[in-house]
């Protein structure tokens, strides 16, 4: 073993973790403007816990991560304590939570695989680089209760979380426009992915505000109701955005610039609208 190597990586992801965790999960240099989590596993012959950052991709419901191990002929550490340990702790951005791994085999694997390839062309050649076929995890949150786990010192109070989770939706958003004008032609699959994924996040995040939370606050503070109202009307306006932008990306001949225009349109909505709610929310909160 290549001692030196062994430092020299570890000193790197040490540098790179530092700096996700003290900016909320932004890491400048060669991962900026990516996404990107920390996996903590657990030893699988240690029992200790082991954090490294890593490189995903959005897949509706889960996010998956590639033991490409920089192109090298074996596989990660961390993949060797997956299979031992399949329960593991996710840092995606501001936010913590437990999550089931699986190693994806089959058809499967292969499908998402490709999409990665297609969306960078970076995996292929680690893959052949490495003489092994790269594996596939795929990263399933546990459901828990209650709101969004802060990671770390992050601020907890339900307006600070709130002001966290809209952070996470304009940073995606600006990721994804970033990504369409970086598109060919023809929008890969991915890429469409990465979309829907957007989509079903926001859907829910909505839902979960107009049966949970705007009625508690209305019961609380019934002075509130109206400014609720709005909000809830404005919920109604990003969900036809959202439903426009779901039917396009079904469309196998969709140009990019159509794509890149309705991503503005519902930019600029929803941010408007995450601006218009801290307001109105945070001194209630």
């Amino acid at each position: 073993m290549d001692y030196r190597k062994l430092r020299m990586s570890n000193d790197f992801n040490s540098s790179v973790i530092a700096e996700f965790r003290a900016n909320q999960g932004r890491v400048g240099g060669m991962f900026e403007g990516g996404r990107l989590l920390l996996l903590t596993t657990t030893g699988a012959r240690s029992g200790r816990p082991h954090t490294v950052p890593l490189g995903y991709l959005p897949d509706q419901g889960r996010v998956l991560v590639i033991g490409s191990n920089g192109g090298a002929r074996r596989h990660p550490a961390w993949l060797h304590n997956v299979l031992a340990h399949p329960v593991v702790q996710v840092e995606d951005g501001p936010f913590v939570y437990e999550a089931a791994a699986t190693v994806l085999s089959g058809p499967e694997r292969d499908v998402v695989f490709a999409r990665a390839v297609e969306s960078d062309s970076g995996w292929a050649d680690y893959e052949r680089r490495s003489g092994r076929e790269l594996p596939v995890v795929a990263l399933e949150a546990v459901p828990v209760a209650g709101p969004p786990r802060a990671a770390g010192d992050a601020p907890s109070s339900p307006a600070a979380v709130l002001r966290l989770v809209h952070g996470a939706f304009r940073r995606e958003l600006a990721l994804i426009r970033a990504e369409v004008q970086r598109s060919g032609a023809v929008l890969g699959a991915q890429l469409r992915v990465n979309c829907l994924t957007l989509c079903a996040n926001l859907h829910g995040h909505h839902v979960k505000e107009d049966q949970g939370l705007f009625p508690m606050l209305e019961s609380a503070y019934p002075e509130s109701a109206a400014a609720l109202d709005r909000l809830r009307a404005e919920h109604g306006t990003v969900a036809v955005l959202l439903e426009r932008l779901r039917s396009v990306l079904g469309e196998p001949g969709l140009a990019r610039e159509e794509l890149l225009g309705l991503v503005d349109v519902l930019t600029g909505e929803l941010v408007a609208h995450l601006d218009h709610e801290e307001r109105v929310l945070d001194g209630v909160l």
